[in-house]
């Protein structure tokens, strides 16, 4: 979402509200295939999908890569970026968003449990998929309530972000957890406090995970992804997270 926003800022976008569905594919319209080339043409550092109807006459959608959905008026003179609201009697629905808990709901189904860290009960009743870093304080909160969350019937998939970037001792110490035998037991040291030697193995899935998480719109931890797709940045206590669940 950074990138988003610092994209947005310097394109000098605007914001739009209306409704929305879900775009027509456009692969072989040929206004659609022009507005690409028009866009290619005029930021050629930008990645860009291709355009397809929106769902406001007159008006094609497109998502650049890193950054904001764009939505261009037929002949590429203009554009407005942002997300789409539809608007309801109970108020207004950020249906982008929607969009964007799918994304990180297929994002995180094909990803393998054995490259994550996990605690998790017997039959678990629900699953929350966290980003975590060894020198966040409140991840280390968080993770004192993991036993009571098992306790609830809630699993807790851990995935590596060091917020200090890749290469940092935050990154090296988070790297030690994912490579040591007994994965669980060194994360449960680490945020206790205990000093592990260095142990940076080759294939650790750091890089893969922190690139993961700045795709999902993770921009600190502890971040909470629960199984739809939901985004919680943030500490959440075991009994509140537990609620938003529904388990309680």
């Amino acid at each position: 979402m950074k990138t988003a926003l610092n994209l947005a800022r310097s394109l000098g976008l605007a914001f739009m509200c209306g409704l929305y569905a879900t775009p027509t594919l456009a692969a072989d319209d040929p206004v659609a295939l022009a507005l690409l080339a028009k866009l290619k043409a005029a930021r050629t550092d930008l990645e860009y999908s291709m355009p397809s109807k929106s769902a406001i006459q007159g008006l094609y959608e497109v998502r650049v890569k890193g950054g904001p959905t764009l939505f261009l008026s037929a002949d590429g003179s203009f554009f407005v970026a942002g997300d789409l609201f539809s608007i309801g009697p109970g108020g207004f629905i950020n249906l982008a968003e929607k969009q964007r808990d799918e994304d990180r709901r297929q994002a995180l189904a094909a990803l393998k449990t054995s490259d994550m860290i996990v605690f998790a009960p017997e039959n678990p009743k629900a699953t929350v998929t966290v980003f975590t870093d060894i020198d966040c304080g409140f991840c280390r909160k968080f993770h004192n309530e993991v036993p009571a969350l098992n306790a609830m019937g809630i699993a807790v998939h851990y995935l590596a972000f060091p917020r200090a970037g890749l290469g940092s001792p935050s990154f090296r110490k988070i790297a030690t957890a994912w490579c040591s035998a007994d994965r669980g037991a060194a994360l449960t040291s680490m945020k206790n406090g205990t000093d592990i030697p260095d142990n940076v193995c080759a294939d650790n899935p750091i890089a893969a995970q922190y690139a993961l998480g700045e795709q999902l719109g993770v921009t600190g931890t502890p971040a909470l992804i629960l199984e739809n797709g939901t985004l919680i940045p943030g500490y959440q206590p075991a009994e509140e997270l537990a609620n938003i669940m529904g388990l309680k």
